[in-house]
């Protein structure tokens, strides 16, 4: 972490697709929800689509 940095690199790299998979593979009930938190988990929302965005793949929650 540099000092200019709050955050260590782990939590501002972010994550490949192949290495969600294997996170996510790792659960043993393969039939948990998977919902979304950008506040540390204090409110969640469901995802509602997984889409390609430019180089990036987004897990987005389409309530309104």
């Amino acid at each position: 972490m540099n000092s200019t940095s709050k955050n260590p690199e782990w939590v501002t790299k972010g994550k490949t697709i192949k290495q969600l998979i294997k996170e996510l593979q790792s659960f043993e009930d393969q039939d948990f929800m998977v919902e979304i938190s950008i506040d540390g988990g204090d409110t969640h929302k469901p995802i509602s689509l997984v889409k390609k965005s430019g180089d990036v793949c987004l897990l987005v929650n389409s309530e309104i």
